[in-house]
């Protein structure tokens, strides 16, 4: 798996212990004193670590290439998944799957970005960067949903939408730009969850949303800390300054009322556990659709439309007489 760098302490503590544990068994010793001691140093030492996280910290855990994607989701706590292919224009885009599925008892369309990990997957899913024909997919199956009352669960996961010359031609902006639009006046509730990288435009392609919701080590920005380091500081190497700066952390946008709600990762990230971040995943989710499903279209609309007018704060003060 791969190793962050401040996991190093953690993973040294295992490694000792699975020596202690190679040990015990070759020479038939009892050492399981010594082992439940060095387990506990080793609960402790990930608590210090997975509890001070800081904002870069935390967007390298969102990348992880372990860390479970929007199809892993799926697998893991939806159920009856049928995948729907084509946006009737152009053709499929494999970066954006989505389809009719189940969860918590509710019918429902699920869409969003699939990263891959390793070459191969990487290269078909476009390293989870959409082209235009995903987000027209995406919208498509939203108005399937509107058409048969479902609601809509995007699961956002993407360092951004292509940017390359086929998808300019295409025009990506039109694509992105025309759903949110028709996001904001969708006729059926909409979850968003941003599970890893919630980057730019490509995220909000699929972002616009009556909750939007982060697990507890995504981050979600209108760039990367890269691209914002690039700009600010001339180089990439201040990327942690620039995380630090720019609130993109799920604590920080909560505060900033930003997103409605945060799941909690299990201790080390998501990817040490799947299972256990699908099922806390599954349970919020649930939460929120058995509210949103009970509010008629009226009130869904108008508390959308409320939720982002309320975005973004301003002071003026008054003129010196």
């Amino acid at each position: 798996m791969q190793l962050l760098e401040f996991e190093k302490p953690a993973a040294e503590l295992e490694k000792e212990i699975d020596k202690l544990r190679a040990k015990a068994a070759a020479q038939n010793l009892d050492l399981s004193a010594e082992i439940a001691t060095m387990e506990r140093k080793l609960a402790e030492t990930r608590t210090a670590i997975y509890e001070n996280l800081t904002p870069w910290q935390r967007v390298q855990i969102a990348r992880h290439t372990q860390r479970p994607f929007m199809l892993d989701y799926v697998s893991l706590a939806f159920t009856d998944f049928t995948e729907l292919h084509g946006d009737r224009h152009i053709g499929d885009d494999a970066s954006m799957p989505g389809g009719f599925a189940m969860i918590g008892g509710h019918k429902c369309v699920v869409l969003g970005h699939q990263k891959g990990r390793d070459t191969k997957e990487n290269l078909k899913r476009n390293f989870g960067s959409a082209h235009p024909e995903g987000y027209r997919k995406s919208l498509r199956l939203m108005k399937i949903a509107e058409k048969f009352s479902m609601p809509v669960i995007a699961l956002i996961d993407t360092p951004g939408a292509f940017p390359g010359i086929g998808a300019e031609e295409r025009n990506i902006a039109e694509a992105i730009a025309f759903n949110l639009r028709e996001m904001m006046l969708l006729k059926t509730p909409i979850i968003a969850v941003v599970l890893g990288e919630g980057g730019s435009g490509g995220a909000l392609g699929i972002g616009v949303a009556d909750r939007v919701v982060m697990m507890e080590n995504a981050y979600y920005s209108v760039i990367s800390p890269e691209g914002c380091a690039a700009i600010l500081w001339k180089h990439r190497k201040h990327a942690p300054e620039a995380a630090e700066a720019m609130k993109l952390v799920a604590p920080d946008l909560m505060e900033l009322k930003l997103i409605d709600d945060v799941i909690p990762e299990p201790i080390g990230g998501a990817h040490h556990d799947h299972a256990a971040s699908a099922n806390a995943f599954r349970e919020h989710i649930t939460k929120h659709l058995d509210h949103l499903c009970s509010l008629d279209t009226r009130q869904l609309l108008d508390e959308r439309y409320e939720k982002f007018r309320k975005f973004g704060e301003w002071n003026q003060d008054s003129p010196e007489v």
